[in-house]
């Protein structure tokens, strides 16, 4: 009625309304009448809001590449913003009567682009897929810096890179020099892995070796030990049977002086039974031989006599004729015997 209208608004937006040129009320979040014929309403969001982009740029390589993200920001200077852009609300209430906000996001894409064209010039296509983060922190240290940015009164309070790709072809290349690098490190691994198993059967073989050395030292040591022990029973041996050739030689010796001693005391037995012999036959000598037979028949038994008496004839055979010796006689004799 009479474009009387009211209306209200949310807590993150900002409201500023001007009458006959003037502005009359401002503020965040606020109701109110308002005519509609004579009052213009700015509506300006001061919440966070998120923006998403994607372009393609080239890198210091001259490869393509399309890098995705977003942007968060904040208008801290409604007031500013409104001096800059049209953010005029439609008679209704509900719509702006411009595009200008829908630039707003298109203005800080381009800023970002901008921004990354000039990082990338300097980055290859490797150090881009590989250091993002570094691109990353650039913008959120140049974007809100920027003399756009700035004479807008927006804060900026993130800006996030979800993704860089390369073309299809790049990808693929990219894959197969990666897989490559990756097989080639699984060889060296493999390599190592087999030197290390070359490596420890050679310490385990030197310590077989080692070992066996060990052993044989020991078997030698024992050995050395028991021909050692040899040597000295050989020689104990040796030094017993010299002892024993030299007791028997002394025993020899002693036998020897012994038998000296024998043969000599025989000697002079000998000698002495030999001067008896003789003085008893020097005594005999000049003696009739009648009496000496007489006397040495002293004693005889009857054969003894006979058998004397027999020599007697015999001794005188040639002046007997003829010699009878009676059966009786013999027998006699034989049975004696």
């Amino acid at each position: 009625m009479f474009g009387l209208k009211f209306i209200k608004f949310q807590p993150t937006d900002y409201v500023l309304q001007y009458k006959n040129g003037r502005l009359v009320r401002s503020g965040a979040g606020l109701s109110f009448f308002y005519v509609t014929l004579t009052s213009s309403l700015v509506r300006i969001p001061i919440g966070s809001v998120d923006v998403p982009f994607i372009f393609a740029e080239v890198t210091a390589d001259f490869q393509e590449i399309t890098i995705q993200g977003q942007i968060t920001y904040r208008i801290c200077d409604p007031n500013k913003l409104a001096q800059l852009m049209n953010f005029t609300l439609s008679p209704d209430g509900k719509n702006y009567s411009s595009d200008d906000p829908q630039k707003l996001s298109q203005r800080l894409i381009n800023n970002t682009q901008v921004l990354t064209r000039t990082l990338l010039k300097t980055l290859p296509l490797k150090n881009v897929l590989i250091n993002s983060d570094a691109l990353v922190k650039s913008l959120n240290a140049q974007l809100p810096e920027t003399k756009a940015i700035n004479s807008l009164g927006i804060e900026i309070l993130d800006v996030s890179i979800t993704a860089i790709k390369p073309t299809p072809e790049m990808t693929r290349a990219l894959e197969a020099e990666a897989r490559e690098q990756i097989l080639l490190l699984a060889d060296e691994a493999i390599y190592s892995r087999r030197n290390a198993a070359v490596e420890q059967e050679r310490i385990i073989k030197e310590n077989e070796l080692n070992t066996d050395i060990a052993v044989e030292q020991k078997k030698r040591q024992i050995r050395e030990t028991q021909m050692e022990a040899e040597k000295a029973i050989q020689q104990k041996e040796r030094q017993l049977k010299e002892a024993q050739m030299a007791t028997e030689i002394v025993l020899e010796q002693q036998k020897a002086e012994w038998v000296a001693l024998a043969s000599k005391n025989a000697r002079l037995q000998a000698d002495d039974k030999a001067y008896s012999a003789a003085a008893i036959m020097k005594a005999f000598a000049d003696s009739d031989p009648k009496i000496i037979q007489a006397l040495a028949s002293n004693g005889m038994n009857s054969n003894q006599l006979i058998a004397q008496a027999f020599r007697e004839l015999a001794e005188g055979a040639e002046k007997i004729g003829q010699l009878n010796i009676s059966p009786d006689l013999l027998n006699e004799l034989l049975l004696k015997e």
